[in-house]
């Protein structure tokens, strides 16, 4: 008898097995919500909606992108970690993910135990803009101008703590000069700022900027990376233009809640690969300045683990206001 249960259970959970794998084959049966932390119009949002457009077009569900901006990216983030993990919602964020765990004292979340990282989509250097009215047109221009006038520049970020802050805040401890950073709510409003003269510079996402570059209403000094930019070829990196120890990486990559199943995890980033694979995202990348990046799930989460780390010293020698 005993040994009739076990055969009977055995045929049970065998039966289950199938019926497993078609719920998961399933997925997603429902349109799926993209959370941006971010305002619409901003970096992240532009990769966000290139890349989930072709997602869903391969998975047969419409993403839906949420804007959910504020408090350096906080709000959306809160908004993620509390979602049912069920690969309905999602987030894309940028490197800023790394960096607020130093920059709020307190989160309503966990930036590790509460996010499932899939892949990083884009490596999007920063470029380095200033407007011609300045009469600066190279960075040891530029830092000559720091030094014979401490204390005298500014430079606009998309926020306290965000990804553009960090990168400005290296380069200043690098080239040791002094300038005031200058927030707000989000690239579109900084890059109209220098435009019109009454920010000095801003390391900006080239997505924002590669139009006024081109028609001559910023000038990029250079770009904030390791390597040079392939949308901006002939711009040096902050490295090459005399400042070492500045580089900057500035990268969009895409989130689950935590406990997330593994399955779905790995589904959606074999489609984020499958994505930017296509000749119509590799077009719009090249016209944002991006350049494609991935990394395997667990790859990517000791990269973010990384970064945190690293991201802790960079926050603890800029001397950065840290949020109640």
């Amino acid at each position: 008898m005993r040994y009739t249960r076990r055969f009977i259970a055995a045929a049970w959970l065998a039966a289950l097995a199938p019926l497993s794998a078609i719920a998961q084959e399933a997925y997603p049966n429902k349109p799926i919500r993209v959370i941006v932390p971010f305002a619409a119009g901003s970096t992240t949002d532009i990769i966000a909606r290139a890349i989930t457009d072709k997602m869903g077009q391969s998975m047969g569900q419409q993403f839906v992108i949420d804007n959910r901006g504020g408090a350096s990216g906080t709000i959306g983030q809160a908004v993620v970690a509390q979602s049912a993990p069920d690969g309905y919602t999602l987030m894309i964020h940028s490197s800023s993910h790394t960096v607020t765990p130093h920059t709020f004292a307190k989160l309503a979340f966990d930036p590790l135990k509460d996010f499932a990282p899939i892949t990083p989509i884009s490596a999007t250097p920063n470029v380095l803009v200033i407007a011609p009215s300045k009469n600066i047109k190279s960075v040891q221009e530029l830092l000559s101008y720091a030094r014979a006038n401490p204390g005298q520049l500014n430079f606009a970020s998309a926020g306290q703590g965000s990804a553009t802050h960090l990168n400005a805040e290296k380069f200043k401890l690098a080239a040791k000069i002094e300038a005031t950073n200058i927030p707000f709510k989000g690239s579109a409003e900084a890059v109209n700022e220098v435009i019109a003269g009454r920010v000095d510079y801003y390391f900006s996402p080239i997505a924002p900027v590669i139009g006024q570059i081109r028609g001559g209403q910023l000038l990029p000094l250079a770009v904030g990376s390791a390597q040079r930019a392939s949308a901006l070829p002939e711009v040096p990196t902050t490295a090459e233009a005399g400042v070492p120890g500045s580089e900057f990486n500035f990268w969009i990559g895409l989130f689950a809640p935590g406990k997330t199943p593994r399955a779905i995890v790995d589904r959606l980033n074999a489609e984020v690969v499958k994505a930017l694979a296509t000749p119509e995202v590799k077009e719009r990348f090249l016209a944002l300045g991006a350049d494609a990046w991935t990394l395997t799930p667990r790859d990517f989460d000791a990269y973010i683990r990384n970064e945190i780390k690293n991201n802790a010293a960079l926050v603890k020698a800029a001397g950065l206001e840290v949020h109640p």
